[in-house]
């Protein structure tokens, strides 16, 4: 009896389940350096880790998804968003400077001392302009770019 149990049963050898709808045919082609080059960039675009599957989703025309990071539009906003840190510093301590000059100073000597700070602060609004029109210029170029 012990043993009719056991021949019924199914004898599991170990090992992965076995696949509904293996992939069993294979296709082998060669490339120049130049479309080696080529594909191996694409394939880095698509982000896909596994050449076969791109392969695949070129040949059958399923939609891949690329993913192009401009460095320099991240480098540049980067420095932008750090630089906008300083004018906000720049701008506390410009509150504090005023303080300071009215509590430690008479009020002639502290309002030269003022008109020496308009004179800085002027080229600072004027220099904040130009950062702002060459951030407008930037993000139109990029803006373009991307569209084509």
């Amino acid at each position: 009896m012990i043993m009719e149990n056991q021949k019924n049963k199914k004898q599991h050898k170990g090992g992965r389940n076995p696949k509904k709808d293996p992939s069993i045919h294979r296709y082998v082609f060669r490339l120049t350096d130049q479309e080696n080059a080529k594909f191996l960039s694409l394939f880095e675009a698509s982000g896909l880790d596994n050449k076969a599957r791109f392969i695949t989703s070129v040949l059958f025309e399923k939609q891949i998804k690329t993913v192009k990071v401009d460095m320099a539009a991240m480098d540049y906003y980067m420095r932008l968003t750090t630089l906008y840190g300083q004018f906000r510093a720049v701008g506390v301590n410009y509150n504090q400077i005023v303080k300071i000059l009215y509590r430690n100073f008479s009020e002639k000597k502290a309002a030269a001392y003022l008109f020496k700070l308009e004179k800085q602060t002027i080229e600072l609004a004027q220099l904040c302009r130009d950062i702002a029109q060459l951030t407008a210029e930037f993000e139109l170029k990029h803006l373009k770019k991307e569209e084509k």
